[in-house]
């Protein structure tokens, strides 16, 4: 069988998180693990953790270079990219593919697609999907084991990474979501960039500080406890509960603000890479990439990004199971039993349905849970690749990657439309869609209505007459007037950093 010479990098596009583009000639003698991946995507999120496990094992030998080739329009631009590599903490090089040109030279048909070059320039291997680290893990290993019987010698290779020419300093980094309370005037932010969550009062003022701000799967008090990149909560008001996704380390969390104590009540820690329809005791159910809550009576609804499905928790006894979705990512209507969701991202309810920001569809999904129950499409092509920026209704409405959804009553739903840095809202009955805030150009400038701009808003909650934004990019979390139609930007000025203090 014929070796494949692995084709040459472009040295003349865009490389981030190094100091100088890298080809394969000049890295001729390590092994190559070329990672194609789009940063909206879940399962090349799912991807980075096994990166990160191989280049740590095998920092003596192998060079993981990220070939990011964009699905969105939104992902094209550089700048967004950088903001990607920064919020994931990606560590190694990245190539901009921004014409494909380099996806269509491997012959990729995928995202993520994983192709292994060995020291002499050849591709030795290439595999499509999420939970191969394994398998690649013994590739590396004896293309390794058969340099070093040759009596190569490796040498490791240093690289200038985002993160050292441009740190996030900000007392917020990359917050995913925020829910707002105006009973008891509490906003509790999921400060996602800084494993953390916030409480303060509706203006601003800090008034709890959820986790000690490193990484980590760890129970226990406020200051000690430990999340991974959360993100959607929900909370209930007369138990005093704040219940929240911890993304990364897919489970649920419960916070008891009376006991200031955090318990892990749903998820084992480790991704289920189970995605066809189950049930089971909650404590002992993987789970994958839980991303956003809703509390409906005893019941915890999930938006379970991962496996492309909305999960329900019953709280009462500790039982958790699919509530909709087959586990296919595609954006197909009907019963609970048989239709697809594609990366559900946002939910929000009236009572009588959820809501769901179903972001790779770039669609509003609405979920009945009365009986019988079905799933229909709000506003949105409802196809992955039925994108962009278009006011309207039903069908004809273009979102791109929707993140966050908020019910405002009186058939009001706002939207997060994240890649398109606006916020809209849609009447659900009718599915009439339109712009309100943002002129669809990434910025932070407070103004009135569409004067206003954000950069990438994920999450949205609303209380009294102020809509709250997760401005995600922009590390803000902004505040809408409902009345003016006025959006500030609120200061937290109590708050700094983890380990950084501000004046």
């Amino acid at each position: 069988m014929a070796r494949i010479h692995a084709p040459e990098l472009p040295q003349n596009y865009p490389w981030l998180n190094t100091d100088r583009p890298l080809s394969l000639k000049d890295l001729k003698g390590r092994i190559v693990l070329l990672d194609f991946w789009t940063y909206c995507c879940i399962n090349c999120l799912h991807v980075l953790p096994d990166l990160k496990y191989l280049e740590q094992k095998y920092k003596d030998c192998l060079t993981v270079i990220g070939v990011h080739s964009a699905k969105f329009d939104h992902e094209q631009d550089i700048e967004n990219i950088r903001q990607a590599i920064l919020r994931y903490d990606i560590e190694h090089p990245v190539l901009v593919d921004s014409d494909f040109q380099v996806w269509q030279q491997y012959a990729v048909r995928a995202w993520p697609t994983i192709a292994v070059i060995d020291p002499a320039g050849y591709v030795v291997g290439q595999v499509a999907g999420e939970g191969k680290r394994d398998m690649l893990d013994q590739l590396i290993g004896k293309l390794k084991q058969e340099q070093e019987a040759q009596g190569t010698t490796f040498q490791e290779l240093d690289f200038i990474l985002e993160k050292q020419r441009q740190p996030v300093l900000s007392p917020f980094a990359f917050p995913g979501k925020v829910l707002a309370d105006a009973e008891s005037n509490l906003l509790f932010i999921a400060d996602t960039g800084h494993h953390r969550i916030v409480i303060s009062s509706l203006e601003g003022e800090v008034q709890s500080i959820i986790g000690s701000g490193t990484a980590g799967l760890r129970d226990g008090e406020f200051a000690e406890a430990q999340f991974f990149a959360p993100q959607g909560m929900a909370f209930d008001r007369p138990t005093q509960s704040l219940y929240v996704a911890d993304t990364e380390n897919h489970v649920i969390r419960r916070v008891d603000l009376q006991q200031q104590w955090v318990e892990t009540i749903a998820g084992t820690g480790s991704q289920s890479r189970q995605i066809q329809p189950h049930n089971g005791i909650a404590s002992e159910t993987a789970l994958n990439s839980p991303w956003d809550l809703v509390k409906i009576e005893q019941f915890l609804f999930i938006a379970m990004a991962g496996s492309h499905q909305i999960w329900a928790l019953d709280l009462t006894d500790g039982l958790m199971g699919t509530y909709a979705g087959t586990g296919a990512e595609a954006c197909f209507n009907g019963s609970l039993e048989e239709a697809t969701f594609a990366q559900p991202s946002g939910l929000a309810t009236d009572g009588e349905e959820l809501f769901v920001a179903d972001s790779e569809g770039s669609t509003i999904r609405a979920v009945g849970l009365g009986d019988p129950a079905t799933v229909r499409s709000v506003c949105g092509s409802g196809e992955l690749f039925g994108f962009g920026d278009e006011d309207g209704q039903g069908e004809s409405v273009r979102l791109q990657h929707c993140l966050g959804v908020a019910d405002g009553g009186k058939n009001q739903l706002w939207i997060a439309d994240t890649y398109n840095h606006k916020i809209k809202q849609v009447d659900p009955r009718s599915g009439i869609c339109k712009t309100w805030f943002g002129d669809g150009i990434a910025g932070q400038i407070d103004g009135q209505g569409k004067q206003a701009r954000f950069y990438e808003p994920s999450g949205l909650s609303l209380a009294r007459s102020y809509l709250y934004v997760a401005d995600t990019n922009n590390h803000a979390i902004r505040r809408v007037d409902l009345k003016t139609l006025e959006v500030t930007t609120l200061s937290f000025p109590e708050l700094c950093a983890p380990d950084i203090c501000f004046p």
